[in-house]
Formats: structure tokens, C-alpha cells, sequence
């Protein structure tokens, strides 16, 4: 009976099983697996940099003239713009530019990250898995 009650209790007051919000910050993985970029608050804003990448990704940044690619700054300066959604900068080291960016949590373990041209109207998407 005790046991009972401890279980409602716990159920009533909403702690047993609480589910935090998903972050966006963390290590994640492009979907080809050539790079990892960890993501972290930089004061307000959301950023990422490369912790690690493949040699065909290094060979593609190098050709661009993007000697150290280990440490580049890929996501920069995104402020929330809603629930689960940011806009802010990717860098695509292998045309060494900036582009606008969105990005959009789909679950706690993926991130669609967009990159677009034309004051967004065309984009290309990635879909990103946290690791």
C-alpha cells in the first residue's frame, strides 16, 4: 500500500519520468561521416566547430586552400528563431564561403541543417545524427 502511494505521488507531481527539452548542443556527425562538429553556446548564440575529420573532407578543404580544417568554426552566430529552430551561418570549407543557415531539430539524436543562397530561396539540407 505504501509502495502505492509513493507511485502516485510521484506520478502527481510530474518528476517520475521527466523528459528534458533536446538540445542541439553536443557532438554530431554530417551524414556522409567525414566530419564531426561539436556544438556548443557561444554567450547567446548557438556555434560548431570540426573536432575531427576524414581525409577525403581534409583533401576537399585543402584543395579550397582550407589548410586546418580540425577546428574551423562550421556554425556561427545561429539565434533561436522558435521551438527546436535556429537561423545563423554555415561555413562550407570546400568553397571556402558562408552561407545562410537554419536549423532545425527533428529529434534529440538528428539536426537538418540547411544552407542556402538567394536570400533563402534555394537550400540544400543534410540531415546530421548526434554521436
Amino acid at each position: 500500500m505504501r509502495l502505492l502511494a509513493m507511485a502516485l505521488l510521484l506520478a502527481l507531481s510530474g518528476s517520475a519520468g521527466a523528459v528534458p527539452a533536446p538540445t542541439p548542443f553536443g557532438l554530431w556527425q554530417n551524414p556522409k561521416g567525414t566530419i564531426l562538429v561539436r556544438t556548443h553556446s557561444c554567450g547567446q548564440l548557438l556555434c560548431g566547430h570540426i573536432v575531427w575529420a576524414g581525409p577525403k573532407a581534409i583533401a576537399d578543404a585543402r584543395d579550397a586552400g582550407v589548410t586546418a580544417l580540425v577546428g574551423t568554426e562550421l556554425l556561427s552566430d545561429y539565434r533561436a528563431s522558435g521551438a527546436g529552430h535556429w537561423t545563423g551561418q554555415v561555413y562550407v570549407p570546400d568553397q571556402g564561403r558562408r552561407f545562410y543557415s537554419t536549423i532545425e531539430q527533428k529529434t534529440p539524436d538528428s539536426l537538418r541543417i540547411s544552407g542556402c543562397i538567394l536570400g533563402g530561396l534555394i537550400c540544400k539540407h543534410q540531415l546530421w545524427t548526434r554521436r
